[in-house]
């Protein structure tokens, strides 16, 4: 019997619960128990199945990275395997660059360290980071942060959930596509009401700031939710714009939930960095982009930022992160961090603080763009060749909205593209997964991302000219070779 046709694996469910449009032709199919040797992915109901050994847990599904490193696996992939081209992972490489400051990550740990650190984090951590965002964003602003505006969190989706578990009875809107982690936090808590916030115009990368006035005003949105710049799509709200959105949350009293984590990585920048003949001093900063630098009042205007040491610091394993708020806030947040993660790690709070040295910063950001940039500019450029398209150019974080749609069938459809690079060593991750929808709240017949997959430019240059010349070679095989979809599943997932 064909692999496919006992339909009890992770890959056939998942690919089921996307493809409602296609119900008439997979008529005869349908989503049964997974077999043993599988992990259960998802599930059209929060409870688990009746014959299940432990009835009292739901089954939580994998965010998208996850569940394409777990279809990997299934074909021998390893982190630690350089014969795989993982463009999913959504984490830069780790390693120097070339032009960077050295990191000196020596430590030498006081008994004093091995306490609890405060659920609001290290005093001296807290300064650095208000000053960091006084020095780049608020120079010319009376009002100013202080170490009581900062909370330090153990990783952003640790600051997240804290957010979510503070937050009252309101509606929490958010867009599609966004960071595939939101439909978890955005579901957990019951007080919260998820609210999608459509584009009229589908084709724009952004909505409009006047169009966010009517959505927000017109729903009663309490907060909104949103990645900037954006994950998956690399566009990014600024200037003119951007602060649009922090007055229409201060008039509408609408707190915006700012996440900001890929605020370094900026490719269109009018500054000359040093490497290029440009000034190697304070007046000279790369380009970088806050809603700190709209904000009026930092302990009245209901804005709160995410950001942190994984992705602009390159340094995800700290999991060292922070929330940035009005002082009210903050001391809810630190309450919450009591009973949900009880704070982050203190030692590593410590060695985080040369880190946030605001030459430090500048040196290591115009290195990080120079870097991320090469990688972005090789991917737009062979993409195209072997036939995947870009929606929006990104201008910012190391990902790519690639378009399958002129793909020979079945590999435009995101779901089987990734089973097939798996097979050929290659991850990315499928669309589907940042068209977010917690608690199902939007019922879909066809996901709009369906066509859609992620790349990351993150991992460094080997993955991505690896995989471009795999996905070449799968391509080329599917061009003379086409199916439906449907059959697809049938017969190989």
């Amino acid at each position: 019997m064909p692999r496919g046709a006992d339909r009890r694996n992770t890959a056939h469910n998942i690919f089921l619960q996307f493809h409602r449009h296609t119900a008439k032709s997979m008529k005869d199919l349908k989503i049964e128990e997974e077999s043993e040797d599988e992990d259960q992915e998802f599930e059209s109901t929060p409870q688990a199945e009746p014959n299940s050994p432990f009835e009292m847990f739901h089954h939580v599904m994998k965010t998208g990275v996850i569940y394409a490193s777990s279809r990997a696996a299934k074909h021998g992939f390893s982190m630690l395997s350089e014969d795989w081209a993982n463009m999913g992972q959504g984490a830069p490489e780790t390693g120097p660059l070339p032009g960077a400051p050295t990191r000196d990550f020596h430590m030498n740990i006081q008994d004093a360290e091995l306490e609890y650190a405060p659920t609001t984090g290290d005093t001296e951590l807290r300064v650095k980071v208000a000053e960091y965002y006084n020095h780049l964003y608020r120079q010319e602003k009376e009002s100013k942060y202080t170490y009581e505006n900062v909370c330090i969190v153990p990783g952003g989706r640790a600051g997240l959930t804290r957010v979510m578990a503070a937050l009252g009875n309101i509606q929490v809107g958010y867009f599609t596509p966004d960071y595939t982690a939101y439909q978890q936090a955005l579901g957990l808590f019951m007080r919260i009401s998820p609210s999608p916030v459509l584009h009229r115009n589908v084709h724009e990368a952004l909505l409009p700031s006047e169009d966010f006035a009517f959505e927000a005003g017109g729903r009663g949105l309490g907060a909104m939710l949103l990645s900037n710049p954006a994950n998956p799509t690399g566009q990014s709200l600024e200037g003119d714009e951007l602060d649009a959105y922090v007055k229409i949350a201060r008039d509408l009293n609408c707190c915006l939930l700012m996440d900001e984590f890929y605020s370094h990585y900026y490719y269109d920048g009018e500054n000359v960095s040093p490497e290029d003949g440009g000034a190697d001093d304070d007046s000279n900063w790369p380009k970088t982009v806050s809603s700190a630098k709209y904000i009026d009042d930092v302990n009245e205007d209901p804005v709160v930022i995410v950001n942190g040491l994984t992705k602009n610091w390159r340094c995800p394993g700290f999991r060292v992160c922070w929330l940035v708020a009005p002082k009210p806030i903050v001391e809810m947040l630190g309450s919450a961090g009591s009973f949900l993660d009880g704070g982050a790690n203190a030692p590593l709070q410590k060695l985080a603080l040369p880190l946030m040295d605001l030459d430090f910063i500048r040196r290591d950001t115009w290195a990080l763009q120079r870097h991320f940039k090469m990688k972005r500019d090789f991917l737009l450029t062979e993409l195209p060749k072997i036939g995947i398209t870009v929606k929006w150019e990104p201008t910012a974080t190391f990902y790519i909205w690639a378009d399958l749609s002129a793909l020979p069938a079945p590999i435009n459809d995101c779901l089987c593209f990734l089973e097939e690079c798996v097979k050929h060593n290659v991850i990315c991750v499928p669309g589907v997964f940042f068209d977010i929808n917690p608690r199902e709240i939007r019922h879909l017949k066809q996901s709009k991302c369906i066509n859609f997959v992620r790349f990351s430019y993150g991992p460094p240059m080997r993955n991505l000219t690896k995989g471009v010349e795999e996905m070449g070679k799968m391509i080329s095989y599917w061009r003379k070779n086409q199916m439906t979809s449907s059959d697809y599943a049938r017969t190989s997932m």
